[in-house]
Parts: C-alpha cells; sequence; structure tokens
C-alpha cells in the first residue's frame, strides 16, 4: 500500500517507521507569473560585517516567496542606503517597481541598528518614494530573526497578506546508522529550514507533531516506552508532560482552535475512534463511536466540528462531524482515496491528500463548492499537508528519488519549493502560527 494508507493502518497496528532527515534550505522550483519586480539593494554595513547578511535574507526570502522577481547583488550596478542617492530612472529601467534599501550600523556591545525602507519607483512621477521605513536594534543573534520580520512587512505591504517568514516548522528527523539502529529526532527550524534544533532524540518512533494555537507548545506522538503515548511539549524550555497514554492506540492529536482541547484517536474501546479531551481535566467526550477505522482529526476555524478520516464507506475518505449534535457527513467524493486534511484558519478550503492514478497527490477541497483542485505535486508520493497560517502555502513530505524530503506549494499550485535534505529523508511536518 501507499505511504498514506501505511499510515492509517500502522497507526492501528502501533508501529511506524519512516525516514527522515534534517532540513538544508529552501529552493524553489516554481514561481508566479507577473511576480512583483522588485530590488533588493545590499544593505550599507560598517567596515566589520554584521553576523548575518540581513538584506540577503530579505532577497532569498522574498524570492522564495514565488511572489516577487529579485534583482539582486549580481543584477545591479547602483547600491543607495539613502532615498537621496536613489535613481529613480535606473530602477525603471532596470524593470523593478521598488527597491530596498537599508543600512546595518554596529553600535558596540553585539548590538546593530538596521534602518529598512521601500521604494516605489512609480508612486510620484519625478521621483521616488518612500512606502514603509523601519529601523530597530537587535543583538547579532537577532539579526535573522530581524531580517525575516522586514521581509514579512515587505510581503504585506506590497502582496497585501501578512507575511509568513517568521513562523517556524516542525517535522520528524530519522537517522540510520552504520550499525543499523535507527534514530528518531523531533526538530524544530526556521520557516527557510535554518536554525534546526532537536526537541526530542528517541530511539522508538516519534510522529504526528501539532503546533499549538499559540506556538508555545507542540503535541506529538513518541513510542519511546514502547507502547503510544501523546506529549505536551514547551517549544522554549523543553519541558514535557504526558497527555494520554491509555492501552492501545494514541494517536492523532489535534489541538482546539482556543488551545483548551485536543481531538485525539484512541482504541481503548476496540476500534481506532475519536475523542475530545480537556487538557486541564483529562476529561474524554467520545465524538465517534463504531467500528470503523477514524482518524486523523482536524478542527473547524470555528472550533464547532472535526473533519476526519475514516474507511466507513469502503476506502478512505474525509468526514465532518458536529460536535454538538455527533451528526456525520461525507465531505470528499472525487476519487477513491482522500485523507489527512488540513484547514485553512480562514476554514474555507482544506488540503488532502488524493489519489490519482496510483499516485498520491496535495489537493485542495473547497467546502462550499466540494471541489476538489490537484496542486500537481507530481514528483513522488505526497503525504502529511499542513496550512500555512496565513492560508498561501501547504507544506507536506513528499518521495524523491526514493527518498522522503519537505516541499511546499501554494494554495494555487502557482509556487512550489523543496527543502532538500542534508542526511536521510524528511516527512510528518507541521507549519507553526503567526509567532509574535
Amino acid at each position: 500500500m501507499r505511504k498514506l494508507l501505511q499510515t492509517l493502518l500502522l497507526t492501528v497496528l502501533f508501529s511506524w517507521a519512516q525516514a527522515a532527515s534534517a532540513i538544508l534550505s529552501l529552493e524553489l522550483t516554481r514561481g508566479v507569473s507577473g511576480a512583483i519586480p522588485i530590488a533588493m539593494v545590499p544593505f550599507a554595513t560598517p567596515v566589520d560585517p554584521p553576523p548575518q547578511d540581513v538584506s540577503g535574507i530579505i532577497a532569498r526570502d522574498l524570492q522564495n516567496s514565488g511572489r516577487f522577481k529579485v534583482f539582486g547583488r549580481s543584477q545591479l550596478s547602483s547600491f543607495p542606503s539613502d532615498i537621496r542617492d536613489v535613481k529613480a530612472n535606473y530602477f525603471r529601467n532596470l524593470g523593478a517597481d521598488y527597491a530596498v534599501i537599508g543600512k546595518v550600523e554596529n553600535k558596540g556591545l553585539n548590538q546593530y541598528q538596521v534602518t529598512m525602507q521601500i521604494i516605489d519607483m512609480y508612486r510620484a512621477r519625478e521621483q521616488a518614494e518612500i512606502v514603509l521605513s523601519k529601523k530597530l536594534t537587535v543583538s547579532g543573534y537577532e539579526l535573522r530573526a530581524l531580517a525575516h520580520h522586514f521581509s514579512d512587512l515587505i510581503y504585506e505591504k506590497l502582496v497585501g497578506v501578512r507575511g509568513i517568514f517568521s513562523t517556524k516548522l516542525a517535522y520528524v528527523v530519522i537517522n540510520h546508522s552504520p550499525n543499523g539502529r535507527t534514530r528518531y529526532s523531533l526538530e524544530v527550524s526556521d520557516q527557510d529550514g535554518y536554525n534546526p534544533r532537536s526537541l526530542l532524540t528517541s530511539r522508538e518512533p516519534i510522529m504526528s507533531p501539532n503546533w499549538s494555537p499559540n506556538g508555545k507548545q507542540i503535541a506529538y506522538v513518541s513510542f519511546e516506552n514502547r507502547h503510544a503515548a501523546i506529549y505536551l511539549q514547551d517549544v522554549a524550555t523543553g519541558s514535557r508532560h504526558v497527555l494520554s497514554e491509555f492501552k492501545g492506540i494514541n494517536g492523532a492529536p489535534a489541538w482546539s482552535p482556543d488551545g483548551r482541547k485536543m481531538a485525539v484517536v484512541l482504541s481503548k474501546s476496540g476500534a481506532p475512534n475519536i475523542y475530545i479531551m480537556d487538557i486541564g481535566t483529562k476529561q474524554l467526550v467520545p465524538i465517534t463511536q463504531d467500528f470503523y477505522i477514524n482518524t486523523e482529526p482536524a478542527w473547524t476555524a470555528d472550533g464547532k466540528s472535526l473533519i476526519f478520516t475514516s474507511n466507513r464507506s469502503g476506502g478512505p475518505q474525509l468526514y465532518q462531524v458536529n460536535l454538538n449534535t455527533k451528526q456525520v457527513s461525507r465531505l470528499s467524493y472525487d476519487g477513491d482515496y482522500n485523507a489527512r486534511a488540513a484547514i485553512t484558519p480562514r476554514g474555507k478550503t482544506l488540503a488532502m491528500i488524493h489519489r490519482v492514478n496510483g499516485v498520491y497527490h496535495i489537493a485542495t477541497l473547497d467546502l462550499d463548492t466540494g471541489t476538489t483542485r490537484v496542486l500537481g505535486t507530481s514528483s513522488g508520493d505526497s503525504a502529511s499537508p499542513s496550512m500555512a497560517p496565513n492560508n498561501s502555502m501547504i507544506l507536506y513530505d513528499m518521495v524523491y528519488h526514493g527518498r522522503n524530503m519537505l516541499a511546499m506549494v501554494s494554495a494555487d499550485g502557482s509556487v512550489q519549493l523543496v527543502l532538500p535534505p542534508r542526511n536521510g529523508e524528511a516527512q510528518d511536518p507541521a507549519w507553526s502560527p503567526f509567532l509574535t
């Protein structure tokens, strides 16, 4: 069976073993036509360069978004850092509608003051005009985070949607050593794959990471004591505790939108069914009570329903259950395999795994019209979709040349990126919410 069906069945059988690896960096493979042309002028820096290339990070962020055509250092011959030195005709002739200029000043004691300005070359007829200006002072250790913050501001100003460059990714890493031992690790990295750090390392499988709505905790399944248990772990401190360790399956944790409850899959009464647990009291409420395989719950944005995968119609399909009435309705009809729903924060569209001619793709399902749209993720079997908090991108894992790696695709399929692995393979990713 293919990878996602294995995930469903292996959860039932309490075993899971797919290879994964740490992330290297994003690589754009397809961008939108008509992307916004923008000149990213290298920031003026002190004689002693800062520990991070702020303008270079911003340039990569914008380029990798697929929404910008970036003119970088190699395409430029003019490098202004002050609006008074900007020659609008130069950038217009280059083909840039906007330019980003700035400077990094060393304030001593590892403190840097960074100035960033967005210049519109067409706002004023005769000269360029500043449309956004920011100046912040941070430590050298915070320069990369500041660069992502500036990228968010640029994206929101010019695209009209909040940027996701300051968000985080969680994913499972699995390394196979020469002596035949396998090491599993839960890692968190920046959205562009940099700064990976391990939250947990184990010789037993780890799976199903899921961010809390405030981004401070991650729920996941660990088999470290030779049976499945759901843990909650603080991302900043690393402290953790067991949420659920009933006999049998403890799987597929999903936070409620208010962060107070957790939808989980348990088999303590026989077949795998979906329950809602109050995180504070650990009180359980059964949501499905039958003999089908019911798994992979996902909350709707209003917190009033769950969307889940079930084989009650024969093969895996998506269903919605009203939490007040417990009434179940089928959502997916196009094709014989639809599973692993990931719902956009706005709640109008969900991402899912959809099988086409024996190959698993990322697809979207419009909840108003019931329309399925395959996003063209055809490099290999795709699984584990997770929506960006601004609804623009879907994070997933895919098989490529026999290996698993993480990838991203825009919700309209026009932008695709991959995150090449360093060693081994990567899978089971989860995208964080917006982080303050």
